[in-house]
């Protein structure tokens, strides 16, 4: 007798494997699936990711001092700084080449501010030397000639500095974010009256932060009230919550101009009660104290909100059991409701400060010199100065600052124990 055994395998009704044919159905549930999803993947990769990706690459690109002065960039490697004053005859030479080069394509001056970040005063040295090359003599030393031309192709700093950039990449633009720089003795800090970025993050996060304690103080009651009032009363009440989304946000900041000034409303109205003297009028504005009242208004419905979805859910059940078996008011609150509500406050807290720590049109109105932002010089940086790669490692500095916070808030709260309602 044998002991073997034969097994008969599955099939579907047309002879397919159902093996095969499961797996079949599979792939093209995931595929179906992917294509749902495929317009959202597309808008979430153009809108946010290549861009964090294009600013992470332009914070380390310097590419156009070696695209630019190439035969420069190989003589200077040679030039031995420390053994000399100025470089030889062979890099100016090849620097004369290199500039006539990039004065026919008028890549010069692009060159020249960016070597003005590192080193100011160098952009115009650039602008002289490409209306000046037509005057030189190739054919003569161009080492003296260039000196005559401008003095700054004398200078030996303009040389080390042109060396130090000779890299595709660089580091400079986040020595400069923490207010460090590259010197011929390594990493120094900047002097002191020159240091800005490091107390201008400072000041961001811990503004940031007040602001969001500041918008759960004021919100807290107010979502309180929105969930404990009958469902008419709290619609209407909603509607006062939700009246500044319906306003400009550079109205609402200009209107916060008008009434925090010395001689604004605010103002007028202390001194005709007595609180302050007429000569003694409150500085609320151009400072830090401004920025705080102005944004915590801007930003106080979105605590209001998350938190008024959470006590929405609690079960009126739990305070009166709370209650009937002796519990007082304030016991009732701090243990019964309060912690269901931390859910909220966790919610609230992430979407004011996310939103608190990159906002820049208020802080530049009513902050001043005393108020503003990190991210006001960003946008200065892009806008104005026109210095990317010094925005985007700013940039990039702050999005690390707010990971950081993002994980420390994560381990203390727990971003699973974060609801909308």
């Amino acid at each position: 007798m044998s002991n073997s055994a034969t097994t008969t395998e599955l099939t579907t009704h047309d002879g397919k494997s159902l093996k095969q044919s499961l797996r079949a159905a599979l792939r093209r549930e995931k595929m179906r699936a992917l294509l749902l999803i495929a317009p959202l993947l597309i808008f979430i990769m153009l809108s946010f990711v290549l861009p964090i990706v294009d600013m992470l690459a332009r914070s380390v690109d310097n590419e156009i001092v070696p695209q630019t002065l190439p035969t420069t960039v190989v003589e200077l490697a040679k030039w031995d700084s420390k053994a000399t004053d100025l470089p030889d005859e062979a890099v100016y030479a090849a620097f004369y080449n290199d500039m006539t080069a990039a004065v026919k394509a008028r890549i010069h001056t692009k060159l020249g501010t960016r070597l003005n970040y590192d080193q100011p005063g160098i952009s115009s040295a650039f602008r002289k030397a490409g209306r000046g090359l037509k005057k030189l003599d190739a054919d003569a030393p161009l080492k003296p000639q260039f000196i005559e031309m401008n003095d700054t192709w004398g200078e030996r700093d303009t040389w080390l500095t042109m060396k130090r950039l000779s890299g595709a990449y660089t580091a400079g633009y986040y020595l400069t974010s923490v207010d460090a720089e590259a010197s011929a003795d390594g990493i120094i800090k900047k002097p002191e009256d020159e240091r800005i970025y490091l107390m201008l993050f400072s000041r961001t996060i811990a503004m940031s932060i007040f602001i969001t304690f500041m918008c759960v103080l004021l919100g807290y009651p107010i979502a309180y009230l929105l969930a404990n009032v009958s469902t008419r009363t709290s619609n209407m009440l909603m509607i006062f919550v939700l009246l500044p989304f319906w306003t400009s946000l550079l109205v609402r900041t200009s209107a916060w101009k008008v009434l925090l000034q010395q001689q604004g409303v605010i103002n007028d109205l202390l001194v005709y009660f007595g609180v302050v003297a007429d000569e003694n009028r409150l500085e609320l504005i151009n400072n830090m104290t401004g920025t705080v009242i102005a944004m915590t208004h801007i930003l106080l419905p979105f605590m209001i909100l998350p938190l008024f979805s959470v006590m929405k859910t609690i079960p009126p059940s739990y305070v009166r059991a709370s209650k009937s078996m002796g519990a007082t008011d304030w016991t009732t609150f701090w243990r019964i409701y309060f912690p269901n509500t931390v859910a909220g406050i966790g919610a609230g807290s992430i979407l004011v400060f996310i939103l608190a720590i990159g906002y820049y049109i208020t802080p530049e109105l009513v902050g001043g010199t005393k108020g503003v932002f990190i991210s006001n010089r960003i946008a200065y940086h892009i806008s104005s100065s026109l210095n990317w790669g010094l925005a985007a490692a700013l940039g990039s500095i702050l999005l690390v600052l707010v990971l950081g916070l993002y994980w420390v808030y994560d381990k203390i709260v727990g971003i699973d124990n974060v609801k909308l309602g």
